[in-house]
């Protein structure tokens, strides 16, 4: 409807249902058998036996086995999230490149897994063997879209179980011990993964103005915000502590200050200051616990970084951080062009 694309969620789901019972074996006779696994309804397996009814021939279906089969697929309003709430997450091949997708539509897969068998004893050495992992759900890891490295824990839930017997006929009619085990499994759905980071706001600018007139209205207060970041990313390493630091000090100690000013912020460890005043050449008044990081303790030769726009440009998708703010008046009677990004 709106661009191919195939995240293949649905067959992976259904490969790993499968898995689940892909080892199932019993005891015969003092040996040990697996219990074949195969993707397909029930009957067509039934029909294959009525068929060939002759049990000396070397192509006769053997019981005991298995089949599974995805038999619907409906909506789960319970799980449901917003639907334009995006997220972003960065390319696990290379870790540079950001994706974009947005978030995931709740299904739940139904399937019917049947147990076929001769005698009553492998029916029920297998259902015992199924039946302790499901209360009544078992969650399943799925690798749902590989290209953004999206992992989800899928509930499979056993719904309801079920038994037949099939035993009609004369002496030469093949008996047919069916359990039926109904699950449902709660998997979701990804749209297209965007392959570029076009999309994500960097910069939010806001005009004001007096009049009612939005033709003809004119920028008296604009205010902008862009991310600021809370940590170093470029590793200036501008300065070390000379001296412990405790919670409640507000004076540092380090081993240079030319390369800072007033109002800078530094970072150490993960807790953001701003400098308020140098006293002199080894001390920094500052303000602790700014943006919104909480005050620590620090031991001497700690790095000091100092938070720059060269870390704001490089705070990574998913990373915590703040805003830089400012406010500016206006007297010139100018407008914005959105088409040109310009005053006008």
């Amino acid at each position: 409807m709106f661009g191919y694309f195939y995240n293949e969620i649905l067959r992976r789901t259904i490969i790993s249902f499968g898995t689940l019972f892909n080892n199932v074996t019993i005891q015969q006779d003092n040996s040990v058998v697996k219990v074949p696994l195969a993707y397909g309804p029930t009957q067509k397996f039934l029909a294959r036996i009525e068929q060939s009814p002759d049990l000396n021939k070397p192509t006769a279906i053997t019981l005991p086995r298995m089949s599974f089969e995805f038999t619907g697929l409906t909506y789960d309003p319970s799980r449901k999230v917003t639907t334009t709430q995006q997220f972003t997450v960065k390319d696990p091949d290379d870790g540079t490149e950001t994706k974009k997708a947005f978030m995931p539509v709740p299904y739940n897969m139904n399937f019917e897994l049947a147990i076929m068998t001769k005698l009553n004893d492998d029916a029920l050495q297998i259902v015992e063997q199924i039946l302790p992992y499901f209360q009544p759900s078992f969650n399943v890891t799925v690798d749902l879209v590989n290209v953004i490295g999206e992992k989800r824990d899928i509930p499979i839930v056993l719904d309801n179980i079920s038994f037949q017997d099939d035993y009609e006929g004369d002496f030469a009619t093949r008996r047919a011990l069916i359990y039926t085990l109904n699950f449902t499994a709660k998997t979701y759905l990804f749209g297209p993964v965007a392959d570029t980071p076009e999309g994500i706001i960097k910069k939010v600018q806001l005009d004001y103005h007096t009049t009612m007139d939005r033709e003809n209205a004119r920028r008296e207060l604009r205010y902008v915000a862009t991310p600021q970041a809370v940590k170093d990313y470029d590793n200036d390493n501008t300065a070390t502590l000379t001296f412990n630091v405790n919670t409640s000090q507000v004076r540092i100690n380090i081993n240079d200050t030319s390369g800072f000013a007033v109002n800078d912020r530094i970072v150490i460890d993960s807790e953001v200051m701003q400098i308020k005043e140098i006293p002199d050449a080894t001390t920094l008044a500052v303000k602790r616990g700014f943006s919104r990081t909480i005050k620590a303790e620090h031991l001497e030769n700690t790095k000091v970084n100092k938070l720059t726009t060269a870390d704001d440009s490089l705070i990574e998708v998913g990373d915590d951080f703040g805003f830089n703010e400012t406010s500016s008046i206006f007297t010139d009677s100018l407008q914005f062009n959105p088409a040109t990004r310009t005053d006008s």
